[in-house]
C-alpha cells in the first residue's frame, strides 16, 4: 500500500484541489478532485466532479479512467477533496461502493460532507468497515472548500 510522508499527502491533496477547481459549478452539487496514485508515488488516474457528465463524481471519473481489473489499484491511494459519497440522487453507485469494490486500500480526504444535500454521510465510515485506511487531512480543508464558493456559506 502508498504509504507515504506527510509532505507528499499534502501534495497530492493540493494536486486533487487543483482539480476540483476546473469544476463546472452546479447549484446542487459539490466542487471535488480526486487523484489515485500507485505504490511508487505515480499518478494512475485523476478526475473532477462533472469532468465529462453532469451527474459524474470525481471519483468514479478517476476510477473510469483506468481499468477495473489493474493490479496497481490494491496498493494505491485515494485523494479526494470531500469525503466520498454514500449516496446519490442520481442511480449511480455511490463512490465509497466504488472504492471498495476497486479494492483501493486507503483513502485520504481534506473534508468530511456537510449536511447540505445529504443529512448523514457515512461514506467515511463504510470505507473504514471495508477494512479501507481513511486518513483526513483537515488542514486543508478550507482549500477543498474554496472550489465550492458558489454553494455559499459552508461550514
Amino acid at each position: 500500500m502508498y504509504t507515504p510522508e506527510r509532505d507528499q499527502d499534502l501534495r497530492w491533496m493540493r494536486h486533487a484541489a487543483d482539480l476540483a477547481a476546473l469544476c463546472p459549478p452546479a447549484a446542487g452539487a459539490y466542487s471535488v478532485g480526486a487523484v489515485i496514485v500507485g505504490m511508487n508515488g505515480e499518478e494512475l488516474a485523476a478526475g473532477y466532479s462533472r469532468e465529462a457528465d453532469p451527474h459524474e463524481h470525481a471519483e468514479e471519473a478517476a476510477l473510469a479512467k483506468i481499468n477495473s481489473n489493474d493490479p496497481r489499484l490494491a496498493e494505491a491511494t485515494m485523494y479526494s477533496t470531500l469525503e466520498p459519497c454514500s449516496q446519490r440522487k442520481s442511480p449511480r453507485t455511490p463512490c465509497a461502493q466504488r472504492i471498495i469494490a476497486s479494492g483501493i486500500p486507503r483513502v485520504v480526504i481534506a473534508w468530511r460532507e456537510p449536511s447540505l444535500f445529504v443529512d448523514d454521510c457515512v461514506g467515511y465510515e463504510l470505507l473504514v468497515e471495508a477494512g479501507v485506511s481513511v486518513l483526513e487531512l483537515p488542514e486543508l480543508a478550507a482549500a477543498a472548500k474554496a472550489a465550492n464558493a458558489h454553494l455559499g456559506q459552508l461550514p
